[in-house]
């Protein structure tokens, strides 16, 4: 072996395409493995089996990171601005809400460095080789391509393998393939086209033998194998910004302009029109500035995501990356994977066929409730002899057993064997009474090589006989016979076959049984015992059923208008089937993984809106069609719960993993994680997230008012020479982050609106403040600057101090601000009924507060002293509220002329 393996040769992606011997040639090995030297020259040129390690950044960096924001920016300005006008309180609070949030997006925010770590473990750490004829246990990470290694049933798969020997070998794919049923491993070569679930000559790494034994050559270490190239692909995905960050940083933009614009042209009008002083004037800018600035719009915006969390979490959704809860408002199509997320992850019987009937099985799951029907009527199967024996071959010749805990039905042992049995149960046999009435005898276990199982059984009047199982085509082959109502007859084999593909036509996995007639007292079983005479009883289609809930979860989506889209790397047969019982939109259409490897990019882009149903696909495909679905500019949530399923989950704009199910990489991946693995829980979060940004709406639609009436009260000053200015920065800090942290807070806490399931997805891409909601703010800001300005002369006049006056504009504003918020919980639909004045109990809790805290203000010295405030009396509140109460009918009074706006253009 002196001739160095070419490293090219690694990278090529048909290994399951060749045969052994090829194999076996193209790596310079054999069945005696490597030599010592040529393994450490092996290990120089492709270096150890591992992950290769990405370079991230600090966690200081990170940190420092999270500033990067314009409405951060904003934030920061104000409370510079703050602090050299010496309010040292006001600044240390608004510093305090600018490290808040950058504290939160630290902790929440979830890298892709997390995800490959997580990948890196999921790597084996020994592996048994051959090594100069040698069997000897090594470190995994010492593997080199060439290497011979043995598998056994519980071993980890170390590398990349092409197997040359098996015997009864199966493998659990489900990290890499989505699908929880063993594969059975052969070593014959198969198509090039062949996805992942379909090589079955291939041992991938990661995965779990569950059954038998193996041998294999090691075609692929480290970034060279199926989980390095998929470790790749996440550190390559960029994950998406999501639309409120988008949004936000867009208004955050504009507000900063504007701002700013009006800050500099009041500046120069105070100055040059006004006659004012440059200091007067540079105080009012900066108050004017300050007034602008909504300092507790972050803090309103985080902690409603916040509160957002917390309802999903009781809803079995874990929200892992903050802003992820206002994207799921925004969700227009859900990618979803079949296995456990739609279905229930448990094989079921759903159809028994006889030489004469085709039976229903109702009922889902391990659960024995259920009945049998034929043609739609409910029969007893005692009545019905051929069903029974089938019923008793699939319990006799079985290694599972049930168990009964806390009312749930578990399965020892394989899950489709323990699906036979759940039937029988529903058949009305007994276990323990068909065990002690049929006591087995012997076995031949199931293998790969021969697709069956068989079993020898005796009864008490010492009649011997075997059942058999397996492989329908196999078991077909070995019958001569089937068992009618008349006795046995000859074997219809074209009837069988058109069972076979009936059953396999509406996705289901078939099994057939079979029986002979033992030798009197025989207690032995042999393969010789087979040949001859085997009588069909029956066959029996299997498949895992979608979930009830699952089910109707689907239909809220489409009158949603959210699109469903099932991703599998099952069969297209069965996803077809379990597509029709979910309903989804488009159950005609199936692409396998093998259609899209041909297709080029813009045909993809061209089908992908239409197809809902996908099969057979590879990591590369799933996150093919999440960019495809996100260039036509739709929000993608993805779900998946194995290793295969990251880089799609990191790319969507919602990755979604199970958190009973799922692999750590596909959890650390996500912005969210099922801890029921169910998929109506997504619809429960995606309820919540549209609450959550009808509720952040609400929010800025309370605030921005409170600013732009504070900001036209300094304009208004400025514009008629008032020397004295109704509100002074310190004052104008209290009534922004007063009402923030009491009246916009509750507004977080508005319970979802009728309809929100039952209107369209909003757009991402328009801005958070569309032409009306700027509208609704300028007509409130004009409303509380009137009102506001107008008390504040009206007490001038009547000859009060500065502080009295600035006392009354205050409270004016702070009426003004309490009855708007009543206005503010519904944005277009009325209030003014008994729901929408107590609907929400935190919004009276929030009131409360508030009147006690400006009590305080108007009251208290040491508030007094600090803001510049001073006691007033009775009456002048009485005059305070009926001004400031104008704005509730005011603004029901615009809502009411929109409302029979739209209806007109409706019903035009």
């Amino acid at each position: 072996m002196k001739n160095q393996v070419d490293t090219s040769v690694l990278i090529s992606e048909d290994w399951h395409t060749k045969s052994t011997n090829s194999v076996f040639t193209l790596l310079e090995t054999s069945t005696d493995g490597l030599d010592q030297e040529e393994v450490e020259k092996r290990l120089e040129s492709y270096g150890p089996n591992q992950l290769p390690v990405v370079q991230t950044r600090s966690a200081f960096l990170r940190f420092i990171y999270q500033f990067h924001n314009i409405l951060i920016y904003v934030l920061l300005a104000a409370g510079i601005v703050t602090a050299i006008l010496e309010h040292w309180v006001d600044a240390g609070v608004i510093f305090a809400v600018v490290l808040l949030n950058a504290l939160i997006g630290f902790i929440q925010e979830g890298k892709a460095e997390d995800a490959l770590r997580s990948i890196q473990q999921m790597l084996s750490p020994h592996a048994i080789v051959i090594r100069n004829g040698r069997q000897g246990t090594i470190q995994a990470e010492d593997l080199v391509p060439g290497d011979i290694v043995t598998l056994q049933s519980g071993d980890k798969v170390p590398a990349d393998l092409r197997l040359f020997r098996v015997k009864g070998l199966q493998i659990q794919e489900s990290a890499l393939t989505g699908e929880s049923i063993a594969v059975e491993k052969m070593t014959d070569p198969v198509g090039k086209e062949s996805v992942i679930g379909d090589r079955s000559c291939m041992a991938y790494s990661g995965t779990i033998v569950t059954h038998g034994q193996g041998s294999g050559i090691v075609i692929g270490t480290g970034a060279h194998t199926q989980i390095g190239r998929i470790s790749s692909l996440v550190s390559e995905v960029e994950a998406v910004t999501t639309p409120l960050l988008r949004q936000m940083a867009q208004f955050g933009r504009w507000l900063t302009i504007a701002i700013l614009g009006i800050s500099l042209i009041t500046f120069a009008f105070g100055l040059w029109v006004r006659d004012y002083a440059a200091s007067e004037m540079f105080l009012a800018a900066v108050s004017l500035a300050v007034a602008a600035i909504p300092e507790g719009l972050p803090a309103i915006m985080t902690i409603t995501l916040a509160i957002g969390v917390q309802r999903m979490a009781k809803r079995h959704a874990i929200i892992r990356k903050l802003p992820a809860v206002e994207t799921l408002g925004a969700v227009t199509v859900i990618c979803s994977d079949k296995t456990g997320t739609l279905t229930r992850n448990e094989m079921t019987v759903s159809t028994i066929a006889t030489a004469k009937d085709l039976f229903q099985l109702s009922g889902t799951g391990y659960d024995p409730h259920g009945e049998i029907s034929l043609s739609g009527r409910a029969v007893l199967a005692e009545e019905r002899p051929l069903l029974e024996e089938v019923a008793r071959a699939a319990m006799l010749c079985n290694d599972a057993s049930l168990e009964q805990k806390n009312g749930e039905w578990f399965v020892h042992g394989d899950p489709m064997e323990g699906a036979l049995l759940i039937a029988a149960l529903k058949a009305g046999l007994d276990m323990e009474m068909e065990a002690k009435e049929y006591p087995r005898t012997d076995l031949i276990p199931f293998e790969s090589e021969h697709r069956f199982m068989a079993t020898l059984h005796h009864d008490h009047a010492g009649d011997t006989f075997i059942f058999l199982k397996g492989a329908p085509e196999q078991i077909l082959e070995m019958c001569t016979y089937q068992r009618s109502l008349d006795g046995d007859q000859p074997l219809d084999k074209h009837y069988w076959l058109e069972r076979i593909e009936e059953l396999a036509g509406h996705g289901q996995r078939v099994l057939a049984l079979a029986s002979k007639p033992a030798k009197p007292k025989q207690e032995e079983l042999a393969f010789s015992d087979l040949e001859g005479g085997l009588i069909m009883l029956g066959m029996l289609g299997l498949i895992d059923p979608p979930r009830e809930e699952a089910i109707e979860a689907v239909q809220v989506c489409n009158k949603a208008g959210i699109r469903v889209k099932m991703i599998t790397g099952d069969h297209g047969a069965t996803a077809r089937a379990i597509a029709k019982q979910l309903k989804l939109v488009n159950t005609d259409d199936v692409l396998t993984g093998t259609e899209l490897e041909s297709m080029s990019e813009e045909e993809l882009r061209q089908r992908v809106l239409d197809v809902d149903i996908y099969a057979r696909v590879n990591p590369e495909h799933k996150l093919c069609l999440v960019r495809s679905l996100q260039e036509h500019g739709l929000i993608v949530a993805m779900t998946g719960d194995g290793v295969n399923d990251a880089p799609a989950l990191k790319r969507a704009d919602v990755g979604t993993a199970m958190g009973h199910n799922g692999t750590e990489a596909a959890k650390e991946a996500s912005e969210m994680v099922l801890a029921d693995d169910n998929f109506a829980s997504i619809i429960h979060a995606v309820e919540e997230g549209r609450t959550v940004y009808d509720n952040l709406k609400k929010a800025i639609l309370f605030i921005l008012p409170t600013n732009g009436g504070e900001a036209l009260i300094i304009l208004a000053a400025i514009a008629f020479g008032f020397h004295q200015m109704p509100l002074i920065p310190v004052q104008i800090l209290w009534v922004n982050m007063v009402t923030a942290v009491t009246l916009a807070l509750s507004l977080a806490f508005e319970p979802p609106e009728q309809n929100v399931m039952q209107r369209p997805p909003r757009d991402a891409h328009e801005p958070i403040l569309t032409g009306y909601l700027i509208w609704r703010i300028a007509y409130v800001s004009m409303i509380l600057m009137g009102g506001t300005f107008g008390l504040f002369i009206w007490e001038m006049e009547q000859g009060a101090s500065i502080a009295h006056a600035q006392t009354v504009a205050v409270n004016t504003l702070i009426m003004f601000e309490i009855f708007y918020l009543f206005n503010s919980r519904y944005i277009t639909g009325s209030v003014l009924n008994w729901e929408g004045l107590s609907g929400n109990r935190y919004v009276l809790i929030a009131i409360a507060i508030l009147v006690i805290l400006q009590l305080g203000f108007t009251y208290l010295g040491p508030m007094q002293s600090l803001f510049g405030s001073t006691a007033i009396d009775f009456t002048i509140w009485l005059r305070i509220v009926l001004v400031a109460s104008s704005v509730l009918f005011l603004v029901e009074l615009e809502k009411y002329v929109v409302r029979y706006r739209d209806t007109n253009k409706r019903s035009v």
